[in-house]
């Protein structure tokens, strides 16, 4: 006798809130974001507090703290290169390329006194908060904290 299994349902959506400073998590986050778009799922990516600094111009990914000891967020992304991994640049344009949303938090850039940065210019990031954020989720979506 065989059990027949319940069909699985493929997740549409994914909502990342991108919380941590780390330059790994940041990075893996889009990692994350990038393969989903690439399988046909749609993203959103909400960046708050101390890694709303990856999207300030030109490159303020370089100023997030790694989790590596002695080490830059700049030589952690080049040894990633050199080992075959995406670069941060490469992650953030597949992103962007594959249509995934931006948002920033304003409460997370107030709270670091960044509201009046320069953001990236090369994609579309939207300022708003976090029911701005829960509304763009949807209710059978998945949502992940990093």
């Amino acid at each position: 006798m065989s059990i027949d299994a319940a069909p699985t349902k493929t997740v549409e959506k994914l909502s990342l809130v991108v919380f941590s400073g780390s330059f790994e998590k940041v990075h893996y986050a889009l990692v994350m974001a990038s393969a989903a778009l690439a399988t046909g799922r749609e993203v959103t990516l909400f960046f708050t507090m101390e890694a709303s600094r990856a999207l300030l111009a030109p490159s303020g990914w370089r100023h997030l703290r790694p989790d590596v000891q002695g080490a830059t967020a700049t030589s952690l992304d080049f040894g990633y290169s050199e080992r075959g991994v995406a670069t941060f640049e490469e992650l953030l344009s597949a992103c962007v390329e594959l249509g995934a949303k931006f948002m920033v938090c304003e409460m997370g850039l107030r709270a670091l006194g960044l509201e009046q940065e320069k953001r990236r210019a090369e994609m579309t990031i939207e300022v708003g908060g976090v029911v701005t954020f829960l509304n763009d989720a949807r209710k059978d979506g998945e949502m992940l904290f990093i």
